[in-house]
């Protein structure tokens, strides 16, 4: 996944969820759209280097997006909407394998019961649903989600082992938006219940045959692509 027309700024203060006001090189104070509903803490930090996609549309409220942010020298994307992406250019390029055979088919955001799922895969013999979810929060090289509650994510959990009851395949994809983590974990402090439960090598979802990856990513000021597989730990 490819941006243009990057900028580099500082971020100053992120007054509510969705805007950020940083300081372009050219002195200026600009407030930029936070793709990322996520709190983020630990990157928004005051005086932090960031990385801004200008628009070039009038009918915007704010012509900037904060795409990645740079964490004692490395650099995370925080693009919500980069995850599926990336994973549906790796699924289509071959650098991401969810099915036995290669894909005949590969669909985003499809239906299934009361729910809607990232990712939809044909193969011979074979139909799978996958949810994918971005990872931003590191420390030490650890890597976890969620950094906030999230009841959708709870859901999904539910509904991936209820396809995989019904004879389908299922997969739970954590695109850790980053390079060179040492492993994943959940999120426990956070969200218990949820994500716990879905990793727990005696959950009902692991023993349904819900299939876990965790991927980082290569990630440049305008570029990120799915990288190498890292191991998924209960601690």
């Amino acid at each position: 996944m490819r941006y243009e027309k990057v900028q580099m700024a500082v971020f100053l203060e992120r007054p509510n969820r969705f805007i950020a006001r940083c300081r372009m090189f050219d002195g200026s104070i600009q407030e930029s759209h936070v793709p990322n509903t996520g709190r983020c803490r630990e990157l928004l930090v005051p005086g932090c280097k960031v990385f801004l996609q200008f628009h070039d549309d009038p009918r915007r409220k704010t012509r900037h997006t904060l795409i990645a942010v740079e964490k004692e020298g490395r650099l995370i994307n925080m693009d919500s909407q980069a995850p599926n992406r990336v994973a549906a250019e790796a699924l289509e390029s071959g650098a991401l394998r969810l099915t036995a055979a290669p894909p005949t088919l590969i669909r985003r955001e499809m239906a299934y019961h009361e729910s809607r799922f990232d990712l939809y895969l044909e193969a011979p013999g074979e139909k799978l649903y996958a949810e994918v979810k971005g990872v931003t929060l590191e420390e030490n090289g650890v890597v976890r989600f969620p950094d906030a509650p999230t009841l959708r994510g709870l859901k999904h959990i539910r509904e991936l082992e209820r396809a995989a009851k019904e004879g389908y395949g299922a997969a739970g994809l954590f695109v850790v938006q980053m390079e060179e983590a040492e492993f994943f974990c959940p999120n426990d402090a956070t969200q218990p219940e949820s994500y716990q439960s879905m990793i727990d090598k005696d959950s009902s979802a692991q023993a349904a045959g819900v299939q876990l990856l965790a991927r980082c990513c290569h990630v440049t000021p305008l570029e990120i692509t799915l990288g190498e597989e890292i191991p998924i730990r209960l601690k």
